[in-house]
């Protein structure tokens, strides 16, 4: 984490790069009356029922907005505004296959990464490599799924200007919702419906492919291409499921000559929803989108929605959670390595939502109903963090969970170590469903409307961007997830 005194004078950095980059669920469920927001016209997610089919098409949720003594009100377009228990282990069936990704370019490992440092090892000095986020401070964005148009939003989160909006699957019905940013600053988005999309946050690594001179690739929210028309998809994978929520990258492995973060892979997981023990972990060459494994998991009760919540420690294991439908909930770990299976149950009375994984490699999942949990692997053990419930959360850089409340919005922090809620503050939102940290240390809380809000911990200063479409997002939608998580 940098230092505060520097920190406060970062918005004032200009990003360095310039490139632009409906419902999944049963389709016996109806509409939930309950859930953590408003109808968005279309298929989302809800605590209660996943998933939530709305009426009406746009947003009837709660209108966001600041916190208590704000000075501003947020608008309703585009513009920012200012406010002031013992495991259960299975033996896995692995499955390697050899499918090829389509409808992208770059099918091979990106060249002339600007990710890299800023080093020459050819002078003799020794070459500083940057961590995360695309490998420098001036490079920091946020990936926002736009579930109801089937597109994925590309925010900067200095300037609070959004750069790019991709569409995820060819047929634009692919609902997408969670989305997982790698070491150099790329993305893939995972649709319910089926299929991982990755796109390149550089317009120096997207690669010509459709015949057309020069880059064609989206500047922005009105500026969304044809599927393939779009230069910055890396690659789109299909997979053949009712349910594919969540997605996370690896770190891979860094260069340490050019900084280049090479090898990365990409996990995912797949359900047939209605048919016990069809869920199946995947882990993907990052390159190419190529499936290299996959895993049966028959043991874990997939509940309504299979596997919800998912997070790589810094060993690159897969972990993820199942909804609190589940009969019981559970978290489940997938070994890198061996890719060996092993299952807890979640706490009694503990209902799981989001989850996330601190730098000391334990997971933590928020639930809905019977507050939040800490899980450490050494010991196989669960701590509860009483009378405090949630949907997203992640760790931050100074010894702190961030939590997204519910069903009152608002953020909150607990201490990683002592469990004790260490911070408070309210957000007048629909809802504040995803949550996750950028690398500056503000903490980002996206609702099921329009509007995903940028918090200050220090100053309380809250930020809100008002032009998503039905936003549905709570994973390591920055990146920062992932750099914590890795030895230090």
């Amino acid at each position: 984490m940098m230092d505060p005194s520097v920190r406060r004078t970062l918005p004032a950095l200009v990003l360095l790069c310039a490139c632009g980059d409906a419902g999944g669920g049963s389709a016996t469920q109806g509409a939930s009356s309950g859930g953590p927001g408003g109808s968005s016209g279309a298929t989302v997610d809800t605590p209660t029922g996943d998933p939530q089919v709305a009426t009406s098409a746009g947003s009837s949720g709660g209108s966001g907005g600041a916190s208590e003594g704000s000075t501003g009100t947020p608008t309703t377009g585009d513009p920012v505004v200012t406010t002031d228990v013992p495991p259960t282990s299975t033996t896995s069936t692995t499955s390697t296959t050899s499918t090829t990704s389509t409808g992208g370019p770059g099918t091979g490992t990106s060249t002339g990464d600007s990710s890299t440092g800023d080093g020459d090892s050819s002078t003799g000095e020794p070459v500083v490599c940057g961590r995360g986020g695309g490998g420098d401070l001036e490079f920091s964005y946020i990936w926002i799924s736009n579930t109801g148009e089937s597109t994925l939003t590309k925010l900067n989160t200095v300037t609070m200007v959004e750069e790019g909006r991709y569409r995820t699957r060819a047929d634009s019905a692919g609902s997408p919702s969670r989305t997982s940013v790698n070491l150099s600053g790329d993305v893939v988005v995972g649709n319910r419906n089926g299929g991982l999309t990755k796109f390149f946050a550089r317009a120096e690594d997207c690669v010509e492919s459709n015949g057309v001179p020069g880059l064609q690739t989206s500047s922005g929210k009105a500026d969304v291409l044809a599927w393939d028309m779009e230069e910055c998809r890396a690659w789109h994978t299909p997979l053949a499921a009712t349910s594919n929520r969540p997605v996370a990258w690896t770190s891979g492995v860094q260069d340490p000559n050019t900084c280049a973060w090479e090898d990365q892979k990409v996990w995912t997981s797949t359900t047939q929803l209605g048919q016990a023990g069809s869920m199946k972990v995947h882990r993907l060459d990052g390159a190419t989108g190529t499936i290299e494994v996959s895993v049966d998991l028959p043991a874990v009760d997939i509940g309504s929605w299979g596997a919800y919540g998912g997070a790589v420690d810094g060993e690159n294991n897969f972990w993820l959670t199942t909804h609190g439908s589940s009969n019981p909930p559970s978290l489940t770990r997938v070994r890198f390595d061996d890719l060996s299976v092993t299952t807890w149950p979640a706490p009694p009375g503990l209902a799981p939502y989001g989850m996330s994984v601190d730098a000391q490699g334990r997971p933590w999942v928020a639930g809905y109903q019977g507050g939040v949990a800490r899980f450490t692997p050494k010991t196989e053990t669960w701590d509860v963090v009483p009378g405090v419930t949630g949907l997203g959360l992640q760790a931050d850089g100074e010894g702190r969970v961030w939590v997204g409340r519910y069903p009152a919005p608002g953020v909150l922090a607990i201490d990683v170590d002592t469990l004790a809620v260490v911070q408070t503050i309210p957000i007048n939102a629909a809802v504040t469903k995803g949550i996750s940290v950028d690398f500056f240390g503000n903490v980002w809380a996206v609702s099921m409307d329009t509007q995903a809000f940028r918090v200050d911990p220090e100053t309380m200063q809250i930020d809100v961007y008002a032009g998503l479409n039905s936003a549905y997002t709570y994973s390591d939608m920055t990146g920062w997830g992932l750099n914590n998580v890795l030895p230090q």
